[in-house]
C-alpha cells in the first residue's frame, strides 16, 4: 500500500525541516517510535500511485518505506503483512 504523505506533517513530526534530514533522526530514535509516528501520519490518507522511476531519494524502515520523488512530493508505501504459513484458519 503507497500512501501520499502531508510533508510539513512529516517533518514537524520528526522536528526536521527536510528529506534528507529525517534519515539522521529515524536513526537516533527506538523503531517501534518511528513505526508509531509513521502509523499515525498514515491514518486517513488514501492510498497513491507511486512512479518508481520518480524516486529521488529513499528511506527504509522496517515494514515502512519512505520517498520522496522529484516533484517533492512524499510517499509512505507499507508492506502488507504476509500470513503464517503454519496457522490453521477457522472451521467456521
Amino acid at each position: 500500500m503507497v500512501l501520499l504523505l502531508n510533508k510539513t506533517s512529516l517533518y514537524s513530526t520528526f522536528d526536521v525541516d527536510s528529506f534528507d534530514s529525517l534519515d539522521n533522526v529515524i536513526n537516533s530514535m527506538a523503531p517501534s517510535m518511528v513505526e508509531y509516528y509513521l502509523s499515525d501520519l498514515s491514518n486517513g490518507n488514501e492510498d497513491a500511485y507511486l512512479n518508481k522511476r520518480n524516486i529521488q531519494n529513499s528511506l527504509c524502515i522496517g515494514d515502512y518505506s519512505l520517498y520522496i520523488d522529484y516533484d517533492e512530493e512524499v510517499y509512505l508505501e507499507i508492506e502488507d503483512s504476509i500470513e503464517d504459513d503454519f496457522e490453521t484458519g477457522s472451521l467456521w
